[in-house]
């Protein structure tokens, strides 16, 4: 049986045979040899490296998020297998063109991350990213990213554009509603405005997240929201209403910065719940994802094509092994587990945990625009709609339970024990883990909240006496991290869901050699124990842990 089930998931991940083994029904009949044979070989053999390499030569490229994490990794993949790219052209947030640039070699080709790309190139390094990167001052909250038509006109872009890649995006589970908005709704309208200018253009491809799906359990397929879907009942999302709301709060509160700012992130919160998603940033990522097949259809001749990651880690292997920036689901514990600021939590080491190593997204990304570019894949009858949605993810294809990272996280702890500022060795404790919200929220109260409050008192009857001033004012910092994490993270730590990867991993079978390839996303070739204990463990440490 187990044989069976795993012969089928390797011919082609079939989302009925998934779905079916995940709810522990009867499996059905494999589909004919004559219908595997014909997906499995559709795209077989399509793509390598020297094809994909040889594809980005002479390419005009803009990135937009070049300064946070896949940004940067993927601009250091491009300029490293490819040094003979035309340009890449990156939009910076900046005051005009000098600060863009200082921005970009501080924040983005001076980071460790290029130090192989450094090396290659030697002495010649500064000279070979002033030939190959532009940057401006741009933001794409704004139509044109906001600059003029004199300097649109001067770079080019709109005549030299070939590909186009959306990284921007304000990740922050509870930004400022009209933030969010602005970034991920308002920034996907502006680019496909612009997309559209550009005569040139091959393929746009938009970097989503996977939690679009919000707390949906079981298998989520690789479609399209239609417009105005929800994830709650009864209920019809309009994005200019959305937008509207924003706006008339703005308006209302712009006397008053520091009450903007919390009403703001407390009605981003309140409208993404109201829907049945859990935080800001994906309810607004799902509606960015909503105006672009609003906006770019197949009839408007550009491939446009969106990436879902799942839960981003550091790099795997390739270029720098434990790299990462931003601290993500996942990480926060880590961080909390070495402080020792997480008694309990809330978790199931049985669940599985859907993570992605930050370079194979990159590959993921870079293989997708080769496939889908108008002139390595030029549009023929019967082609496949646009957008085409990828989830980058490994929960069906090499799922890996809490339970391994706990258990690695406790042995890299024990054997690598961190040490205080006080010059002592801080000890490695178990962490309570709860799977069940209600009684979280109980068990918290009782533990931790009742105790707290006496102790203030208690504190404040003694004048501070016997140090209970500094010991409320640790227990209360373990308590705020405590229901922040919860409130926060805890909808992901219970999340039940696994997302089918069918569409990524036709493209995965196009590939030739893959696991040995430079453009490997496969997460098969990844041993997750080894993973986490010899590079992700040790990569949050040395660049998130502070």
């Amino acid at each position: 049986m187990q044989e069976r089930v795993t012969q089928m998931l390797d011919q082609a991940s079939f989302p009925t045979f998934l779905l079916s083994f995940l709810t522990n029904r009867s499996l059905p009949l494999p589909p004919s040899n004559s219908y595997i044979h014909k997906r499995k070989t559709e795209m077989v053999g399509t793509l390598n490296e020297q094809k994909i390499t040889q594809y980005f030569k002479n390419k005009n490229i803009l990135i937009t998020g070049s300064t946070g994490l896949l940004g940067k990794v993927l601009l250091e993949k491009i300029l490293r297998v490819q040094p003979d790219v035309k340009k890449i052209y990156l939009p910076v947030r900046a005051v005009d063109s000098v600060a863009a640039k200082e921005r970009v070699d501080t924040e983005v080709v001076g980071n460790e991350l290029f130090g192989i790309l450094r090396e290659k190139h030697g002495d010649m390094f500064q000279s070979f990213t002033v030939e190959k990167i532009v940057p401006f001052a741009g933001d794409v909250m704004y139509e044109d990213f906001g600059i003029d038509v004199v300097t649109l006109r001067e770079l080019q872009l709109t005549e030299d554009l070939e590909i186009i890649i959306n990284a921007a995006a304000t990740t922050n589970f509870c930004e400022r509603y009209d933030v969010a908005l602005g970034v991920n709704v308002v920034g996907v309208k502006h680019m496909c405005n612009f997309a559209k200018k550009c005569p040139n253009l091959d393929v746009l491809l938009h970097i989503s997240t996977a939690y679009v799906a919000g707390e949906k359990q079981g298998l989520v397929q690789e479609r399209l929201f239609k417009d105005g879907e929800t994830l709650r009942a009864g209920t019809h999302l309009n994005i200019d209403i959305e937008l509207s709301i924003a706006k008339d709060l703005k308006k209302k509160l712009e006397t008053d910065v520091d009450m903007s700012s919390k009403a703001m992130k407390e009605l981003g919160l309140s409208r993404a719940r109201h829907f049945g998603w859990p935080n800001t940033y994906v309810f607004t990522k799902t509606m960015g994802e909503m105006i672009l097949s609003q906006l770019l259809r197949r009839e408007d001749d550009i491939p446009v094509v969106i990436v879902r990651p799942s839960i981003i880690t550091s790099i795997l292997n390739d270029p720098l092994p434990g790299w990462i920036q931003g601290t993500r689901t996942i990480d926060k514990f880590l961080i909390s587990y070495a402080k020792q600021n997480l008694p309990c939590a809330l978790g199931d080491l049985d669940l599985t945990m859907d993570v992605i190593p930050s370079n194979m997204v990159v590959n993921a990304i870079i293989s997708a625009i080769v496939t889908h570019s108008s002139l390595s894949n030029p549009k023929r009858e019967g082609a496949e709609d646009s957008p085409v949605v990828y989830h980058v993810s490994s929960s069906t294809r090499h799922p890996v339970p809490y339970g391994i990272l706990y258990r690695t996280a406790k042995r890299y702890f024990n054997e690598h024990p961190r040490v205080g500022t006080d010059g002592r060795v801080v000890p490695t404790r178990e962490v309570w883990l709860i799977n069940n919200i209600t009684l979280f929220h109980f068990l918290v109260v009782v533990t931790f909240r009742f105790p707290l409050e006496l102790l203030h008192v208690l504190s404040i009857l003694c004048c501070g006496l016997f140090g209970l001033g500094p010991l409320y004012h640790d227990l209360a910092e373990k308590y705020r991290i405590l229901i922040k994490l919860m409130d926060i993270y805890g909808p992901f730590a219970l999340f039940k869901g696994c997302f089918d990867d069918f569409n990524l991993n036709k493209l995965r079978l196009s590939m030739i050699d893959d696991d040995a390839s430079i453009f490997n996303f496969d997460p098969k070739t990844i041993d997750w124990e080894d993973y986490f204990y010899r590079v992700h463990i040790p990569g949050v440490m040395k660049y998130l842990f502070k």
